[in-house]
């Protein structure tokens, strides 16, 4: 069925707002990597590997710089300062993560959409994110500050169960939840469309959860996850194994692979047994070894990075060993068709070596069955497929945005049901 043009969506989007005078309000949840950050080194507290990197970085008067998104983290030396200031440390005393010491972080524009639009505001053309979708969600109507908000975080830091604490990301969910009821109340008690992309599907998932039914009915219209990748995906495995750069060729993978490591969040899209139970996703020839997504402590000892046993046991494994119920109407939209890591075969040199890839159904990040396994669990989830649509570039691409648009017009035409 061939989508409708933007012309028409305008149209939908005018009736609706003709006859309702006013759109449910958007807030938008990004993905890892998805927003800007910001860092400012104490000197005092702050180590690193040389003293070029306490040297480097282009500061303002009060001594921020762009940590995420800074092109300088394609050039080799910088990249391991980079790698440095974005780890995150697992306090087992604490039970907690935090920023590695004389590192402090900040993430600008909380409740605005200009940190999600583009990652370096400076360079448009390589960093864009969210800005075509943001554009054409205006074009129907949508306006900044008003019925448009976006909610961007610190993506390295992750969730956990009720009876861990969480400092960072038990904050943004407060955050979260006074956003929304002050978009909520500025709208003429209209409740809220969450649009999130990726790992912004996963706690606006946890976020629903944890919320109160009665407060959830009142404040949250429906739930629009673009490419949530549920039950976590094989790509992860990789990067904890032998690192990830995007495909980016410049960078080496070994230099950013530590840091990518210590991220909370990247240990929480690690591939969910739940969902892949006894698939063999990780084979090791040289050892003749095997690992499975219920194998994932021993993995992470055989990678080298055992630290990352308990926390993963502890706090990780509990979030993902099945999922909760939104309590909300939720559309799932993915893309499918792209080449997606399903196996990975390490050989000669273990995991300081790229694996040989065997490829299966998704969209080339999450594999389809991550994608669909909300679906798959309760009744109701509506699942919108983009075949041949990338991870990211359904962000971008015509035909994808068009479709997003169309079930935001969908959700809010409802109102259409009560105009005479």
């Amino acid at each position: 069925m061939k989508s409708p043009s933007l012309l028409v969506l305008v149209l939908m989007a005018t009736l609706v707002q003709f006859t309702t005078n006013a759109l449910h309000p958007i807030v938008i949840i990004p993905g890892s990597g998805g927003n800007q950050l910001e860092a400012r080194l104490n000197q005092d507290y702050y180590k690193s590997s040389s003293l070029f990197c306490r040297l480097t970085g282009k500061k303002d008067k009060d001594g921020w710089f762009r940590l995420w998104f800074d092109p300088t983290v394609l050039l080799a030396p910088l990249t391991r300062c980079f790698a440095e200031r974005m780890t995150l440390c697992y306090h087992r005393e604490i039970d907690d993560y935090r920023n590695a010491p004389g590192v402090e972080t900040r993430v600008p524009g909380f409740g605005s959409t200009e940190g999600i639009r583009y990652l370096d505001p400076y360079l448009k053309h390589i960093s864009e994110y969210m800005a075509t979708l943001i554009s054409s969600l205006e074009k129907i109507g949508y306006k900044e500050g008003s019925t448009l908000f976006g909610a961007p975080y610190d993506f390295r830091y992750g969730l956990a169960p009720r009876d861990h604490p969480a400092k960072v990301g038990s904050k943004y969910l407060k955050d979260l939840q006074q956003l929304i009821e002050s978009a909520f109340a500025s709208n003429g008690a209209k409740p809220v469309i969450l649009l999130t992309h990726s790992l912004g599907g996963l706690f606006a998932l946890q976020f629903l959860a944890r919320a109160e039914p009665p407060w959830r009915a009142k404040h949250i219209k429906h739930l629009l996850a673009v490419s949530a990748p549920w039950g976590g995906t094989v790509q992860e495995m990789l990067t904890f194994g032998s690192g990830y750069t995007l495909g980016i060729p410049l960078v080496n993978p070994l230099l950013v692979r530590d840091e990518q490591r210590s991220s909370e969040s990247n240990m929480w899209l690690l591939p969910s047994p739940a969902l892949f139970g006894f698939k063999v996703l990780v084979i090791d020839t040289s050892n003749n070894k095997t690992y499975t997504a219920r194998d994932m402590p021993e993995f992470l000892t055989d990678i080298g990075y055992e630290n990352g046993m308990y926390p993963y046991s502890t706090r990780v494994l509990p979030l993902v060993s099945g999922l909760p119920d939104p309590g909300v109407n939720v559309t799932c939209l993915v893309g499918c068709g792209v080449d997606t890591p399903e196996t990975l075969v390490y050989g000669r040199g273990g995991f300081d070596v790229a694996p040989k890839v065997v490829y299966g159904d998704g969209d080339g990040t999450v594999n389809i069955a991550s994608l669909l396994w909300l679906q798959s669990e309760f009744r109701g989830v509506k699942v919108v497929r983009v075949p041949g649509m990338s991870h990211t570039s359904i962000l971008k691409d015509d035909i994808a945005v068009r479709k997003i648009i169309g079930e935001i017009c969908d959700i809010n035409s409802v109102d259409l049901s009560y105009v005479v």
